[in-house]
């Protein structure tokens, strides 16, 4: 009886070592998450629309910017 206990807690400590190190490499494996910027970005306004939005998801094109290629081809056109 006493060798059926020690099985069973042997098993019970392999068994926390596994999940406890499955953890720690779930975790390592994260990217690492960088803290927002007190700072917003520049705004933009479409030349078309007026819509405003981030430079980073403007297009520029001649120094104007737009919100999408359509309104882009549209300035060119007139």
């Amino acid at each position: 009886m006493a060798k059926f206990l020690l099985f069973i807690a042997l098993f019970v400590v392999v068994f926390m070592l596994l999940k406890n190190y499955g953890r720690r490499a779930a975790v390592q494996q994260q990217p690492e998450v960088k803290p927002a910027t007190q700072h917003g970005e520049d705004m933009v306004r479409c030349k078309v629309c007026g819509v405003h939005m981030p430079r980073s998801e403007s297009i520029t094109s001649r120094g104007d910017y737009f919100c999408t290629e359509e309104h882009m081809r549209v300035s060119r056109g007139k």
